[in-house]
């Protein structure tokens, strides 16, 4: 089975008190809905449900099975618990497969540990970009390699990959700036400093009355 593939089965009652027996075994309530199709009431594992998210976010596609049929279909939203925290609902989106979609996707900064000028603050911008393309061309991942960077040239959209790519459309603007290198200001490197020095060199409170 697909580690992108997550089982559920149809909700017969809805309703406050149905949701709340649902939750109290350990599941959740659902919706998937598509346009022009009727929206289905489903319920899933929790635990499950929250392994898959780990993998697949709001950003990618993903496989939900129903009654032995495989959905298509996104994270719209999920709703949690204000206090607690546990995912209390969630909205699947159907898609078409042969309809393009537009969806946001994360960009993470590659090799960023790595970064050739030290000392060097990194500073991204830009946690996101939108993009057009069909279900099945959505990208696992939007990456750009930040290891090379100067101080005087910042990333912007137009440096990532996936502009290149025939069958996705950035819609964000390619001028808009993912990231930036700066320099470190006095605060900061006063910060670095404070961290370096060893523990054992700082007199502790009563050695030198305990001396005298």
């Amino acid at each position: 089975m697909s580690d992108k593939r997550l089982l559920a089965a149809p909700r017969l009652e809805i309703g406050s008190s149905s949701s709340r027996k649902i939750r109290r075994e350990k599941l959740v309530p659902g919706i998937v809905y598509s346009k022009g199709q009727e929206t289905k009431h489903v319920r899933v594992d929790k635990i499950d449900f929250v392994k898959v998210f780990r993998i697949v976010g709001t950003s990618s596609l993903m496989e939900l099975e129903v009654d032995g049929e495989i959905l298509p279909v996104i994270v719209k939203s999920v709703q949690r618990d204000p206090v607690k925290g546990d995912v209390i609902h969630i909205d699947f989106q159907k898609l078409d497969m042969k309809q393009k979609i537009k969806i946001t996707v994360p960009v993470y900064l590659q090799h960023r540990d790595s970064i050739k000028i030290q000392p060097s603050v990194l500073m991204q911008m830009l946690d996101t970009i939108e993009i057009e393309c069909l279900p099945g061309d959505i990208p696992e991942s939007v990456g750009i390699d930040v290891s090379g960077m100067d101080f005087d040239t910042p990333l912007y959209v137009k440096d990532l990959d996936i502009v290149d790519e025939e069958n996705v459309e950035v819609l964000t603007d390619m001028e808009s700036i993912i990231c930036t290198l700066n320099e470190p200001t006095m605060e900061e490197e006063e910060e670095d400093e404070e961290e370096d020095i060893d523990a054992t060199s700082v007199p502790v409170v009563g050695e030198e009355e305990e001396e005298e």
